[in-house]
């Protein structure tokens, strides 16, 4: 069974899992609730910021693998293209409501201007002024997920081109619609089992440069997408977020089923996002701040952004505190995947981050008033993807009911066997008794003529004078 697994779960266009790999089966969701702020005026006048959760807007998310390349050293190349579309009937709320939300360009800026000459900062505070950039804006959930023109940008491209690492319209996934992931190199398996659906490289390379420690610049794991088979409590699920710009690790939770699917349960350990004094192989991830967050400023052109779990989640209870209308729990706002564990293939999972923004007042640039230190959430979005219809159907055929099949006809195989072996046993003691009982009935059915015989010739012979015939003993 293992022998036969192997080969089905590797990448290889004769593998059952093959198409499986090339064209995911999941249906994907891309599911994002935005931070309304409240009270923006007030933040700018030092007061706490008050926030309402909008949302969720659903999209559908595509993907395909293309360009993908067989090399020789046992990997394969590719490709994977994404695109999403709104879906309506989902989403609580349309792509034209109007979000209030901190403004990336104008607070990020002014976060890295903050050691610059006073100089420089009144002359970016005037530009602010010109160009009617605010510290807060009011834009649709559309514009703030796809883009949008602002005369900022075109200002700072023109004057700093190696600035910013977009030149037309800015938005928080503008690059990921119409997109691709980078190009991954796995192993396939086929030459080396133990490496299957490792990553090899990314994007050509082997580590990245973002961070300030070779463990955390490395890239390890697989893409995300399925895993090495016959999986035990003790595996840990690794995989490359080139959102993320890290790899993360995942450890088990729990065994379940999934439409009647055995499952392993695997979360986000406590120490994902801690920062280095209560996870110390956390600090080349630092500068940090509270732990739960992790500063992603050096892959997100230098602005002051941080990933978490929604609503902080599982980080220091200051960070929610700071922000009225943030409400942490388990059940809504932690990630999971579930995985079979027998073929490393998910069955249905939910990722959920958040990202926020680190704002305060900076000296010299009016637009940020008067506001108190804070990182304040934008967003936080949830991916999700369960397996369902004729994929699902197909999967629990070939690879969990006919094995099971297979692994137990072997004792019924074995039973027959052994019931065929005693067949001749049972039909030579059968032929014995069938002597016995001949031999048996022969040697009393001689006596019993011997008793007759003799009994009429009694009849036959006269009676002595004198003796009285007993009719009744005939």
């Amino acid at each position: 069974m293992s022998l036969g697994l192997s080969w089905n779960v590797r990448i290889d266009p004769s593998s059952l899992s093959f198409n499986m790999w090339k064209e995911i089966p999941v249906p994907f969701f891309l599911s994002v609730y935005f931070f309304d702020v409240i009270n923006p005026s007030a933040i700018l006048l030092g007061e706490k910021p008050q926030v309402r959760e909008r949302g969720p807007y659903v999209y559908r998310e595509f993907r395909h693998k293309d360009n993908i390349t067989f090399n020789d050293n046992d990997t394969v190349s590719f490709l994977e293209h994404r695109s999403f579309q709104f879906q309506p009937d989902r989403s609580r709320g349309l792509e034209s409501d109007y979000i209030v939300m901190p403004n990336i360009l104008v607070l990020g800026a002014a976060m890295m201007m903050e050691n610059k000459p006073m100089s420089m900062k009144l002359v970016m505070t005037l530009a602010f002024s010109t160009l009617g950039e605010r510290a807060f804006m009011n834009r649709t959930v559309g514009e703030i997920l796809w883009g949008y023109e602002d005369p900022l940008v075109h200002l700072v491209n023109k004057y700093f081109p190696d600035m910013l690492p977009f030149k037309g319209k800015f938005g928080l996934f503008a690059e990921l619609n119409n997109s691709d992931s980078g190009l991954f190199t796995v192993f396939t398996g086929v030459k080396d089992f133990n490496r299957i659906h490792l990553v090899d490289k990314w994007n050509g390379l082997s580590k990245v440069t973002y961070w300030h420690s070779d463990q955390c610049n490395m890239i390890n794991g697989t893409s995300g997408q399925m895993w090495a088979p016959f999986m035990t409590p003790e595996t840990s699920l690794e995989f490359y977020s080139p959102e993320a710009c890290r790899s993360m690790n995942l450890i088990y939770k729990e065994a379940g089923t999934f439409e009647g699917i055995p499952t392993y349960r695997f979360v986000a350990p406590s120490t994902l996002f801690a920062n280095g004094s209560v996870y110390p192989p956390n600090e080349g991830f630092c500068p940090c701040r509270e732990s739960g967050i992790q500063n992603i400023s050096t892959c997100r052109f230098n602005a002051p952004l941080f990933l978490s779990h929604p609503h902080f989640y599982n980080a220091d209870p200051t960070l929610a505190e700071a922000v009225l209308g943030l409400h942490p729990n388990p059940e809504e706002h932690s990630l999971f995947l579930d995985i079979h564990p027998v073929t490393g293939i998910p069955m249905n999972c939910s990722v959920k981050l958040q990202l926020s923004l680190y704002i305060k007042a900076v000296k010299g640039i009016g637009q940020t008033g008067k506001i108190e230190p804070v990182v304040l959430p934008l967003m936080w979005f949830e991916e999700s993807g369960a397996m369902e219809g004729q994929p699902l159907q197909t999967f629990y055929t070939q690879l969990v009911l006919v094995p099971n099949v297979l692994h137990y006809a072997q004792y019924v195989l074995l039973g027959l066997g052994c019931f065929l072996l005693l067949i001749p046993i049972l039909h030579q003691i059968r032929s014995q008794e069938k002597c016995y009982l001949f031999w048996s009935s022969s040697k009393k059915g001689s006596k019993d003529k011997e008793a007759i015989q003799a009994y009429s010739e009694s009849l036959m012979t006269s009676a002595p004078k004198g003796s009285v015939l007993q009719e009744a003993r005939l």
